[in-house]
């Protein structure tokens, strides 16, 4: 089931990111720009599509040579301690996270099975890793400074 993102829910992403958002229409449009290292993005998340007849969540992420999507949108966590927000797609056992730093940095884990992400990440390989333990937080979520959304 999609998430129905409430202005509460934009609140807090606004807050972790550091940068309000403009909005057009159903459409939030977050700019981030780390001068340090020179990274720009935009975050959009679109709201309550109509596709077919179902209702659906599309966050999307614009770089300078990357275009990311993350369709059916089913939650997502921000994280005050790591400056990110993570958002989620969950299909079956199957989880798609979509991580955007505060410093204008972004990653994407797609089609990580849940065994993975429960299971002792130490016991994996290095390439499968990465993933276990950046998408874990959506499996634990009482941890302190985050807030959780599904």
């Amino acid at each position: 089931m999609i998430h129905d993102f409430t202005s509460k829910n934009i609140e807090t992403i606004e807050e972790v990111l550091g940068v309000a958002p403009k909005k057009s229409g159903e459409v939030y449009r977050f700019q981030l720009t780390d001068e340090e290292s020179g990274r720009k993005l935009a975050l959009e998340i679109h709201m309550g599509l109509l596709i077919h007849g179902e209702k659906t969540n599309i966050v999307s992420v614009y770089t300078h040579n990357t275009f990311l999507q993350l369709q059916n949108c089913t939650g997502f966590v921000a994280s005050r301690i790591l400056n990110q927000v993570t958002f989620f797609g969950k299909s079956g056992e199957n989880t798609t996270g979509l991580i955007i730093e505060k410093e204008a940095g972004c990653s994407l884990y797609a089609n990580v099975n849940e065994a993975l992400l429960k299971g002792d990440f130490t016991k994996l390989p290095p390439e499968v890793m990465m993933g276990s333990v950046a998408l874990s937080l959506i499996e634990n979520p009482d941890i302190e400074g985050f807030d959780f959304d599904l």
